[in-house]
């Protein structure tokens, strides 16, 4: 049977990283944030990752994080943080992962190199070390696996699950067959985790991969989750509502400047009211321009949700209900 840890079958949230003008770490804003996440329904935080900008993080910044998200989340949900770098920075987040009462980590692609299928694997359970928290693996440039080295996480006890960032459906299908066709009887979990998932779930879905992360839960978790709803539910109508008149245009907006996968999600995040401050460099803010944008396109997403919810009656159900 899943350990209780490991069950991340609903939504999955990927808190922000709130800062002050300055720049500096604001745990009180991030208490809130984190709360509010809980609050709207999240199955799992996943903190310091992508999304909370774990490549701008201190080692200290990274604990601070983690002890709030825990006290703050009181056993609620899981809560997972992120690690990664080179080898050894890789080794002591997973380490510190463990030490600050982490339910699991998920492992970010080696820093600035790569190596060949055979040293990914090394990588992965060389930051493992003799540790035993639950470890996801982050499948993503430059930590790309192959059907075959992927069926080696097996090998390797703390290893749960990977998340695909990489975005090859095919590749993914290679591997995802290769694992489940290994004949193991533990868990194995994947996970789309492709920027602003849910326009690529229906199809990650298809090939057995229906959990996801959604950035949009920063920001919009009620669009978020009857997104996550009319997927399982199959409802496809709802789907191609949100997806049209929120997602799609979000994703072109998001698309125009590298690093909007993080500032857009931040930015829209502070004008629903969250106090999660601005981005580190070398993340940039969006335009004038771009935020009434973004405002607009968020708008049209509730009112979207507004008419999926409550739709007005057309002439033909009026005139149906009177007979």
């Amino acid at each position: 049977m899943a350990s209780p840890r490991l069950r991340l079958d609903g939504l999955l949230a990927f808190p922000l990283t709130p800062f002050t003008d300055d720049l500096a770490l604001n745990l009180d804003a991030f208490a809130e944030h984190v709360d509010s996440h809980v609050a709207a329904g999240a199955a799992a935080l996943f903190i310091a990752c992508g999304t909370g900008e774990f490549s701008s993080l201190a080692p200290d910044e990274l604990a601070a994080l983690l002890r709030t998200a825990r006290e703050t989340v009181a056993g609620r949900v899981p809560v997972w943080v992120g690690a990664g770098g080179g080898a050894a920075t890789a080794r002591a987040g997973i380490a510190a992962a463990q030490e600050g009462g982490a339910d699991g980590v998920l492992l970010l692609p080696p820093y600035l190199v790569s190596g060949p299928p055979s040293g990914l694997l090394d990588h992965v359970r060389f930051a493992i070390g003799e540790t035993s928290i639950p470890v996801i693996v982050y499948h993503r440039s430059p930590g790309v696996f192959t059907a075959a080295s992927a069926r080696s996480l097996l090998e390797i006890p703390s290893v749960a699950g990977l998340k695909d960032g990489y975005g090859d459906v095919d590749l993914m299908t290679r591997i995802v067959t290769s694992i489940r066709s290994a004949g193991t009887t533990r868990d194995f979990l994947f996970f789309n985790g492709l920027p602003t998932a849910e326009v690529s779930a229906q199809a990650y879905s298809a090939i057995g991969v229906s959990r996801y992360s959604s950035a949009v839960h920063c920001f919009a978790p009620e669009i978020a989750h009857r997104f996550h709803r009319a997927l399982a539910d199959g409802e496809q109508a709802v789907m191609d509502a949100l997806l049209e008149g929120f997602y799609l245009p979000f994703v072109a907006l998001r698309d125009e400047t590298p690093g909007f996968a993080v500032s857009l999600v931040k930015a829209a995040a502070r004008l629903r009211g969250a106090k999660v401050g601005p981005v580190r460099p070398p993340l940039g803010e969006p335009s004038r321009a771009q935020l009434a944008r973004l405002e607009e396109i968020v708008d049209h997403g509730f009112a979207v949700l507004e008419e999926i919810q409550d739709p007005s009656p057309t002439a033909e159900s009026r005139e149906a209900a009177r007979q």
